[in-house]
């Protein structure tokens, strides 16, 4: 259930992807703090890169990332790499060590690559839902309304409807 909830995030990115011109993807929304759709997604796309990269080695840090540019200006590209990181997903889980720094101090978690892709599923709703409010500017973007919003609230809001 996992790899397809996170194939059907993706995919909503996608369809919203196809929709926006690489001049709106890469423009500045006040309302972000002046950062644009395409650095959302590229942060997105990342940090489950990120995790790929490091499977092997099963040290993550997703502090260590490469940051490309062209992920966050040109839509197109960043939607082959989306399908690349959706061509990856299928792995067996395995213990994995987080790496990070905060405050000067390096922190070493123990975690599995099946909570990892877990966090990153949700890391990428949270970032969604910060893409949709850059989205209200734009009346013909066509969004679905699950965009950016977390699967345990739709199930809540399921069981209240009935």
């Amino acid at each position: 259930m996992l790899i397809p909830s996170i194939n059907s995030s993706l995919n909503e990115l996608v369809h919203l992807l196809l929709q926006i011109p690489n001049s709106d993807y890469a423009k500045p929304c006040t309302s972000l703090s002046n950062s644009t759709i395409g650095e959302h997604t590229r942060h997105v796309i990342e940090m489950f890169q990120c995790l790929e990269i490091n499977y092997d080695s099963g040290i993550v840090n997703y502090d260590k990332r490469p940051r490309n540019k062209q992920v966050q200006t040109d839509t197109d590209f960043a939607i082959n790499q989306i399908r690349e990181v959706q061509n990856s997903l299928e792995k067996e889980n395995k213990k994995l060590e987080l790496q990070q720094i905060i405050d000067g101090e390096e922190l070493r978690i123990e975690s599995n690559y099946f909570r990892e892709l877990l966090y990153n599923l949700e890391h990428c709703i949270h970032h969604q839902a910060l893409i949709k409010v850059a989205l209200l500017q734009y009346e013909s973007i066509n969004v679905n309304e699950k965009f950016g919003i977390a699967r345990s609230t739709i199930e809540y809001r399921n069981q209240c409807a009935q």
